[in-house]
């Protein structure tokens, strides 16, 4: 369904569960970052009605998350480290398209978010997956249905504004540049991506 080009090095779990507050914390901040991306989005296309009406309750959803992320870093006894520098989202980022007409732009962030979420879910997957701890498997067996739902959303909106076979072209070049990506990110489990 998610169509990555590029499976997580199966490692990656083993790291996490080392390191299961560091994960919790990178979450956390992940969650907040979206909902923010969805404000920034209705903030700056505020006359795109299907924009605002379908990522208005996303922002709801996304905070909610972090809410839940708190949550569960609180019951565990851990604190909310501070946020940190995400090597893979500011690589997306700098593979956006920032010129063209303004609904060229949009097509470029909603891809961008569409990889992301499909990313964490295909993560959030693998921790509900492998986890030894059987309460943080359901926990991410939860956001991981979520995410896939966010992947189609920016899709779906993404072939709004531009026809599909652009939008399949371009998201096909954001999977090949997602594989470099990986190439030149170590992998780490203190990060979600």
């Amino acid at each position: 369904m998610l169509n990555l080009k590029l499976a997580t090095d199966p490692r990656w779990v083993n790291l996490a569960e080392k390191n299961i507050s560091e994960i919790l914390t990178d979450h956390a901040y992940c969650e907040q970052k979206a909902a923010t991306s969805c404000i920034s989005l209705i903030v700056v296309y505020p006359d795109l009605k299907p924009i605002v009406e379908a990522l208005t309750p996303i922002v709801s959803e996304e905070w909610s998350h972090f809410s839940m992320v708190l949550k569960e870093i609180y019951n565990r006894g851990f604190q909310l480290g501070f946020p940190r520098k995400d090597e893979y989202v500011n690589a997306l980022l700098n593979f956006q398209k920032r010129q063209g007409k303004r609904e060229d732009v949009l097509v470029e962030k909603l891809l961008t978010n569409a990889l992301i979420e499909a990313r964490s879910c295909e993560r959030f997957r693998l921790l509900s997956l492998e986890l030894e701890d059987s309460y943080l498997k359901k926990f991410y067996h939860s956001f991981m249905i979520s995410e896939a739902g966010h992947y189609r959303l920016f899709m779906d909106l993404a072939r709004i504004y531009k026809d599909k076979s652009y939008v399949d072209q371009r998201w096909q070049d954001y999977l090949n540049y997602e594989v470099e990506i990986f190439k030149t990110i170590k992998i780490r489990g203190d990060r979600m991506h």
